[in-house]
């Protein structure tokens, strides 16, 4: 679970606000409520497949490229929910509702709302097909379906989650089991779990752990537990710089770290979780738990397995400096659902969108796409209640760093920028359409060192 890119507190952002955009100043004035609806047409000039934070963000860009009533989203979900802060929220620093809105009120004014789902998608025929045979047709479509989670991949699961003492952040439905079994922890093992597969935020699995080791360190629980970080992983993290500075975090808090680890059974009643061993095949491991963080595993929607728009696993097979599809021109993807090479997170997403805005402006132009995304994310990895290492990187897993400072170093001021400012930009500039990411400030940053 990832975020956006930079931040402080709501009412001190305001001065700043010139960063953002100049239309930026004008968003206070949108009336966000859209009602859905069946599909009021039958085609859009721009249909965008999935209403999270890909699908809104390039429908408001869309609808000032091509005009209300000319974009529409399908989207089955009431709620939109930003994810991010759930980290945040199974430590217990932030209430769940505060991750949510109607998705009808972040729906731009002048985009369509179908809610509905899609069953289909015939890019051949420029198409897609809804829930009671609904047919949409487009000019251009943009495929931003998320990521799937797969929770009855491990066997004991989801029904596990009726016992206590586990929980997952990854999930609306047990996120808050998370605190409640961080807080009922007695003494014993907490393990804490990533799945042998792509993830959204692959850094959310461990920040839940070391919230938790704060939260014990501060109860005074801390030495009856034994914190155990089981990845199928065979690294901490990805990007070196901040792999050694999470090692020694490690090492100072004395957690166990067990490489090539992956959950493959949760014996609820028992209290019981099984791993395998990646690197010794058929061989296992028993684990007793008094609290257990499960990340699931993922994998594409299953409306994009054998599609023609995916890869042979898949996901959406698009150009990762363009996002354009790589064998239908009129159609791009954003965000999880796609093959790009990075780490999926809403950050990314963020770079993303301004990429494809300007790709879908050129091609719409019978023009050649010219900007091209570095593969930019960035993961706020929370280390405690006020600590974060901001880690930024792009496709070849190296720092590509906002701030003129040493962003492996733990930072209160980071803490307060995923904590209070990322949310405030993705709800007021990110799903609006005028967020693209931090380039621009970093480019500021960067200039006013010479």
């Amino acid at each position: 679970m990832s975020a956006v890119g930079v931040v402080s507190s709501c009412s001190r952002l305001r001065p700043g606000v010139w960063l953002l955009k100049p239309g930026m100043q004008k968003m206070s004035s949108f009336s966000l409520r859209t009602a859905a609806s069946c599909a009021a047409k039958d085609y859009y000039e721009v249909l965008v497949l999935g209403g999270g934070a890909g699908g809104i963000t390039m429908s408001a860009r869309m609808k000032r490229q091509v005009g209300e009533g000319n974009v529409a989203v399908v989207e089955p979900s009431k709620t939109h929910y930003y994810q991010p802060l759930w980290t945040l929220v199974g430590g217990g620093a932030k209430q769940l509702a505060t991750s949510a809105r109607p998705t009808g009120n972040i729906m731009p004014k002048g985009v369509e709302w179908i809610q509905s789902r899609v069953t289909a998608l015939d890019p051949d025929k420029n198409c897609v097909w809804l829930e009671n045979d609904v047919k949409i047709s487009y000019k251009y479509l943009i495929i931003a379906l998320g990521i799937s989670l797969h929770y009855e991949k491990i066997k004991g699961l989801p029904e596990g989650f009726n016992h206590p003492k586990i929980g997952s952040n990854y999930s609306v439905h047990t996120v808050e089991k998370t605190w409640k079994a961080l807080q009922d922890f007695k003494e014993g093992n907490a393990i804490f779990t990533f799945p042998n597969t792509p993830v959204k935020c692959a850094g959310a699995p461990q920040k839940i752990m070391y919230l938790s080791e704060a939260y014990w360190r501060k109860t005074g629980k801390r030495s009856k537990a034994n914190i155990m970080f089981n990845t199928s992983l065979g690294v901490i993290f990805g990007v070196k710089k901040y792999a050694d500075a999470l090692l020694e975090i490690i090492k100072e808090r004395n957690i166990t770290v067990n490489y090539k680890r992956n959950l493959i059974e949760v014996r609820a009643d028992k209290q019981e979780a099984v791993f395998e061993n990646l690197d010794k095949p058929g061989v296992t491991e028993v684990h007793q738990y008094e609290m257990l963080h499960v990340t699931p595993p993922m994998g594409p929607p299953d409306v994009l397995i054998n599609s023609p728009v995916s890869d042979e696993i898949g996901w959406v097979d698009v150009n990762k400096e363009t996002l354009q599809h790589k064998k239908y021109p009129n159609v791009f993807g954003i965000g999880d659902c796609t093959n790009l090479p990075t780490s999926k997170t809403a950050a990314a997403v963020a770079a993303q969108s301004g990429v494809l805005d300007k790709t879908i402006s050129l091609v719409m132009r019978n023009e050649l796409p010219t900007k091209k995304y570095d593969g930019y994310t960035s993961c706020p990895l929370v280390t405690g209640y006020n600590k974060v290492i901001l880690a930024e990187f792009d496709y070849a897993a190296q720092p590509l760093e906002t701030f003129p400072i040493d962003q492996s170093k733990e930072r209160v001021t980071m803490y307060h920028m995923k904590a209070d400012m990322m949310p405030f930009l993705y709800w007021n500039a990110l799903l609006k359409g005028y967020w693209g990411g931090p380039a621009p400030l970093r480019k500021l940053m960067h200039l006013g060192l010479k």
